[in-house]
């Protein structure tokens, strides 16, 4: 599981000071990033030494508690499922000890014409645990 810390800016809060619901996604795929960097594949090496692209396919959130201006977030995320041609990540959103959110993104194996492609089996290695 990797753990990645966000400051919330003042751009991620709305009126009321709270982060803008659409905002955890934003969370969750800079925490899938560190993730895979972690792993040994940046996004930027999947797309050009594999040839394939991951978009997601299906994104939830479960919000819990919210979240403010200045709060120190920790989004920990964890590869669920891996696939023939999908993985899953799934995601809790923590300050300190409160459980702010949980969700997951679901993410397709495709080729840069958007076709459907078999994992990488090289990649597929990094990533298990």
């Amino acid at each position: 599981m990797a753990k990645t810390e966000i400051r919330v800016i003042y751009g991620d809060t709305d009126q009321m000071g709270v982060v803008y619901y659409g905002n955890y996604l934003r969370f969750f795929e800079a925490a899938r990033s560190d993730f895979l960097r972690e792993k040994g594949a940046r996004w930027r090496d999947v797309e050009s030494t594999h040839g394939v692209y991951l978009p997601v396919a299906e994104a939830k959130v479960n919000y819990k508690r919210p979240a403010f201006y200045d709060d120190v977030l920790v989004v920990e995320t964890k590869l669920a499922e891996l696939g023939r041609a999908s993985l899953r990540f799934e995601y809790r959103v923590l300050r300190g000890d409160d459980l702010l959110a949980t969700g997951h993104t679901v993410h397709a194996c495709v080729d840069k014409q958007g076709d459907i492609r078999e994992f990488p089996a090289a990649l597929s290695e990094r990533l298990r645990p």
